[in-house]
């Protein structure tokens, strides 16, 4: 027994795979057969077989592969020579139909052919009289390649027969592409592996070289219409002067700004937006084999926001848009943003207009031209009022404007306040808002009926009064000094048919009253920008999860104070009940019913007085506690564990989303004149475009972009007219000399 023991272990093992095989995974291989068919062995056994042809089989063996978990689903795909998704599609089918789910369904046109032989012959017969393409196919209610086909001019591969006459006049929907050259429909980029080794060691500098690669029918071609109105913000060159340089990578600061402005643009602004857009789509336009994911442009958006310069950047891109529109400048709209949180930190709450109630929010201060077209932003402090916000920002807006510029700041009434007024004029601003609290009505025959008609040609009818109003200083270091404003007031209809007064504060005298009016009504171009920008550029989202302490001995208000306060309403409301029950009880004591005696006596007296007496001594108990209780404390007695949202990397994030949309708005505008509708359907033109499919097609010094056609006509000619303003432009693709040229290629014909 144990030379025969001796013996098997001597005994060589039997090979896991066969001859000829190509290792799948560890003891998996394939054997290929010359005429298609296949073996798969597992472990040395013969597990799954096909015969050449049965395509089904082969599917099936992938498919059992998988489930078997003999090799991963990728495994599978490149042994079996697809991509891992169709892998996973052959495991549905399987799994609904069962084999039969497996068996490749007939290519081509499913139905019979419409070329029957009558047909073929009046085809030739129209042919014959001179009769087009086109012509020829309206005619027959065929396609011009089912009339190239009954002619005899088609060729192997659906392409015209060498020596055939084309017929310019008979283009189908590929056609348009005749005289540019063939171009293959997405095309593999070009390999950028060495670029990335290079990049992996630090080596390649920052940012790779935007490489382009002819090819038709690119996703997302249209985002490239966005660059020369990009290039108009200023995004790309203020970003170069306030961080320089960045940590070497293939991705460098320019294709980074253009992947954020790019996914903004194509309605994906957040990050994580980056998974619904496929990488390879997006990297074709960056001139990559792809574009940075989520985790990328996280890290590459903590690059930045460590370097702590994100207000810096905001006043730059601010200063860029006001040397580009200084027209727009003349006046600025002002007004806070709450932007909720609806995550686990303790963060202070704050009043939420829209949702009108407190929340717990981070507020902003946003600054817009007179169009509503975003300038700047900040991070106000908390619990600060916009009058507040507005006298720390009266030296950035100096700043942005000029010195010398005359600008009107305009805002509700929440920053209402005559020594912010005050501080305002002598700042060199002018002033517009509403006027707050009781003012004293005006009788009805001061008021006129105007007629005015605003920047965007609308006319408004208003009944208005012109007068000025003398507005005292109750606090801070211009105390019991007084500011002297114009007032303008409109009477506008109010319920039951009765009417109402509301008063415009200006410091403006050049104006006339019905401008004061539309001016201070169109703040609410502002509003529609928050609306807008919620809605297509996640002006509200969380761009960062990090958060720091708040300032533990920052000052704020004490709820205690609030307590103290109630206590002493209640402890008045106390004390005249109180009286008023003595004084029921003497009066029903002094007037007795007829028949009944009364006694008064000083017991008595004593008694009603009793409950009297210890509500006044509870009310002043509670004055002197209120008293006794300050209106502010530190933040640390009461919420230690308070936090900030950080500010840094949203900041950076709304600077971009902000020349993304004001690219759009040009975009949009540049429609006027152009497109009938424009004034309702501009912004929803400009998304479709910039989202539709085109050829790109690099050349000597230029960029062609050849977008494919809108789903209108109307829309598709207008798109040719914004691509004709935009080639005036002369603008490069950031980073190259590329001149961008762009094309629309023609509406198909109905036919």
């Amino acid at each position: 027994m144990g030379w025969m023991m001796a013996g098997m272990l001597t005994q060589l093992p039997l090979p896991l795979l066969p001859a000829g095989a190509a290792e799948i995974a560890p003891g998996v291989g394939l054997v290929t057969g010359d005429g298609g068919g296949g073996l798969v062995s597992v472990h040395g056994l013969a597990t799954f077989a096909w015969d050449a042809g049965d395509e089904a089989g082969r599917r099936l063996a992938a498919v059992q592969l998988v489930r078997l978990r003999a090799v991963s689903q990728a495994q599978a795909a490149a042994a079996f020579g697809v991509d891992p998704v169709t892998v996973w599609r052959w495991d549905q089918a399987l799994a609904a139909g069962g084999v039969a789910g497996l068996v490749p369904s007939r290519r081509g046109p499913k139905g019979a052919s419409k070329l029957t032989p009558q047909l073929a012959a009046r085809i030739r017969e129209l042919d014959a009289a001179g009769a087009r393409l086109r012509e020829i196919a309206a005619a027959t209610g065929v396609s011009t390649f089912s009339v190239r086909n009954a002619l005899g001019r088609v060729g192997s591969g659906g392409q015209p027969a060498a020596g055939a006459a084309e017929d310019s006049g008979g283009l189908d929907a590929g056609d348009d592409d005749a005289g540019h050259g063939a171009v293959p429909v997405l095309p593999d980029p070009v390999p950028r592996d060495a670029e990335r080794a290079l990049a992996r060691w630090g080596l390649l500098g920052e940012g790779a070289v935007p490489v382009f690669t002819p090819g038709a029918r690119y996703p997302l071609a249209g985002l490239l219409l966005a660059l020369p109105a990009l290039e108009g913000t200023g995004l790309l060159a203020a970003a170069r002067e306030v961080y320089g340089r960045v940590k070497d990578g293939f991705y460098g600061l320019t294709a980074t700004l253009l992947t954020l402005v790019f996914l903004a643009l194509a309605g994906e602004p957040r990050a994580e937006g980056a998974t619904r857009v496929p990488p390879a789509a997006l990297g074709r336009v960056l001139g990559l084999d792809r574009a940075p994911e989520v985790k990328t442009i996280r890290r590459k958006l903590g690059e930045l926001a460590a370097a702590g310069k994100a207000a810096d950047l905001v006043m730059a891109l601010a200063r860029r848009h006001a040397a580009a529109r200084p027209d727009a400048l003349g006046f600025l709209y002002v007004d806070g943003h709450a932007r909720v949180y609806h995550g686990t930190r303790t963060v202070q709450k704050t009043h939420v207009a829209r949702l009108k109630f407190p929340a717990p929010a981070t507020m902003e201060t946003w600054v817009t031209d007179q169009d509503g077209d975003p300038v700047f932003m900040v991070v106000a402090e908390p619990s600060d009022s916009l009058a507040g916000e507005l006298r720390r920002l009266l030296p950035q807006l100096r700043q942005v404007a000029g010195e010398g510029r005359r600008v009107t700041v305009c805002f509700d009434r929440g920053g209402w306040s005559p020594a912010l007024f005050a501080d305002i004029t002598a700042a060199g601003f002018e002033v517009l808002t509403w006027r707050k609290g009781p003012a004293p009505e005006l009788p009805a025959e001061a008021f006129t009926a105007v007629t005015s008609t605003d920047d965007r040609g609308r006319v408004h009818e208003y009944d208005l009064a012109d007068t000025t109003a003398e507005l005292g200083i109750s606090e801070g270091p211009r105390k019991g000094q007084t500011v002297t404003l114009r007032q303008v007031t409109r009477l506008v209809p109010a319920k039951a048919g009765a009417t109402r007064q509301i008063h415009a504060l200006t410091s403006r005298t050049d104006l006339t009253a019905g401008e004061i009016c539309w001016r201070l009504t169109s703040r609410w171009r502002e509003e529609n920008y928050f609306r807008y920008a919620r809605t297509h550029f996640a002006l509200d989202a969380l761009d960062c999860y990090a958060a720091v302490p708040d300032d533990p001995d920052r000052m704020v208000p004490n709820p205690a104070k609030k307590a103290a306060a109630a206590r002493i309403r209640q402890a008045e409301a106390a004390a005249q009940a109180a009286e008023t029950a003595r004084d029921a009880a003497l009066l029903h004591l002094r007037s007795p019913a007829p028949g009944q005696a009364a006694w008064i006596t000083n017991q008595v007296i004593n008694a009603l007085a009793a409950p009297v007496e210890a509500a006044w001594h509870e009310l002043d108990d509670a004055g002197q506690a209120a008293a006794a209780t300050p209106a502010r404390v530190p933040l640390g007695t009461l919420a230690p564990d308070m936090a900030r949202l950080d500010a840094e990397t949203k900041q950076i994030t709304h600077a971009i989303r902000m020349a993304a949309y004001n690219a759009e708005t040009a975009l949009a505008r540049a429609l006027h004149g152009h497109y009938a509708r424009a004034s309702d359907e501009a912004y929803a033109l400009v998304r479709e475009a910039l989202t539709t499919s085109g050829d790109v097609r690099p050349g000597p010094g230029e960029l062609v972009i050849r977008l494919d056609p809108l789903t209108a006509p109307r829309r598709t000619q207008a798109l040719a007219a914004l691509c004709d303003q935009l080639n005036q432009a002369e603008s490069r693709y950031p980073g190259t000399d590329l001149v961008l040229r762009y094309e629309v290629k023609s509406h198909p014909s109905p036919a």
